[in-house]
């Protein structure tokens, strides 16, 4: 099963349900959610109004602490 596959799996119903794979975040300057796909990070948030909207704000890969979003470290 491909990442994007997973994505849609995981946020086409009840993307704001916490999962293991999913978690809600700290405030932070990238997105309000996490969802986990092996070492791939997909940061998202969704808007409810009028209807409901998944927004994949950026991708990252997570190694070890780390996580890199376009080749850059960044701190959530």
């Amino acid at each position: 099963m491909s990442a994007l596959d997973s994505v849609l799996r995981q946020l086409s119903h009840e993307p704001t349900r916490a999962t293991r794979n999913r978690k809600v975040l700290r405030a932070n300057p990238v997105a309000a959610w996490e969802l986990r796909i092996g070492t791939l990070r997909v940061y998202y948030e969704v808007r409810e109004d009028p209807d409901r909207v998944v927004v994949v704000k950026a991708v990252g890969v997570k190694d070890r602490e780390r996580v890199r979003i376009g080749g850059e470290e960044v701190e959530l």
